[in-house]
């Protein structure tokens, strides 16, 4: 859930920042451009890279195994 937000935040200003470079650069540069920014901050790069800090901080704070917040501690019975 929070990867997904943080996503859908940074896609629209990664697409804002392209249509800057587009206005800004000539085709064949931009088409360059747009090649490496997107291996930068696309899938392969920062997407992946916030997948795995994500799930990282979910896996230590117990959010992956649906275990709770006080597993192993001895919790009362009545």
């Amino acid at each position: 859930m929070m990867l997904a937000v943080m996503l859908e935040a940074i896609n629209a200003r990664k697409n804002r920042a392209l249509l800057y470079a587009e206005m800004a650069l000539p085709e064949s540069q931009f088409k360059a451009f747009r090649r490496g920014f997107l291996d930068e901050f696309g899938r392969n790069g920062l997407e992946s890279e916030l997948a795995r800090i994500v799930a990282e901080h979910e896996r230590r704070n117990g959010k992956e195994s649906g275990r709770p917040i006080h597993a192993g501690k001895e919790v009362p019975h009545d």
